[in-house]
């Protein structure tokens, strides 16, 4: 039996092109797309994950090492204006509400944890929201996942995971959760109604 629902965030319920960050970032830096990715390194990102930098911290590393003087309202804007909302998949997700306890567990930072609140409002509406610069813990750490659990009040076996990174994907199952590969809005509604989830109205 299936009681929780586990969702990503990323290409999950919000799409992201890092590509066209990159490519977006770089017009106004001046430098090619492959530049400003080849200058956001690990460590950088790590940092941003898991909340050693907040908005302010973020503007101030990426200024530095792009060259640029971007002021908080354009960096906001720039920094997410690689995403757009998952408008198939919301109302798969809002009809979870309700019948299973619903989590999301996201590496993401303060920047875009802030853009993505204020167009996802049904994120208040679910039992737990992990976000890893809020944790302090990322994917693949077992110990994001085992807090994710906590949060739900779930079991490993009982719970699905979605997550578009299959790295993500394989450290969950490695916990004995049930995870897949998120890829589109209709393999999750099929995935959802061929599993053990009894309230899906689609089984």
């Amino acid at each position: 039996m299936i009681d929780a629902v586990l969702l990503d965030l990323g290409n999950v319920l919000v799409f992201h092109d890092n590509a066209l960050l990159f490519r977006r970032i770089g017009e106004r830096a001046g430098l090619p797309g492959a530049e400003v990715a080849r200058r956001f390194t690990d460590d950088l990102w790590r940092a941003l994950n898991t909340g050693a930098l907040d908005e302010a911290g973020i503007r101030d590393e990426m200024n530095r090492a792009l060259g640029t003087r971007l002021d908080r309202a354009e960096f906001f804007d720039l920094f997410n204006s690689h995403f757009t909302v998952h408008d198939e998949v919301l109302p798969l997700v809002e009809r979870l509400l309700g019948r299973v306890k619903l989590g999301l567990l996201s590496n993401t930072n303060a920047v875009h944890a802030r853009w993505v609140r204020a167009r996802l409002p049904l994120l208040q509406r679910f039992d737990a929201v992990l976000l890893s610069n809020e944790e302090g813990l990322a994917k693949p750490d077992p110990a994001f996942y085992r807090r994710g659990l906590e949060r739900l009040g779930t079991q490993p076996a009982r719970t699905l995971f979605f997550d578009d990174v299959p790295e993500y994907v394989a450290a969950a199952r490695a916990l004995g959760i049930r995870a897949e590969v998120f890829t589109t809005a209709a393999a999750f509604a099929r995935s959802l109604a061929e599993s053990e989830l009894q309230a899906w109205g689609g089984r």
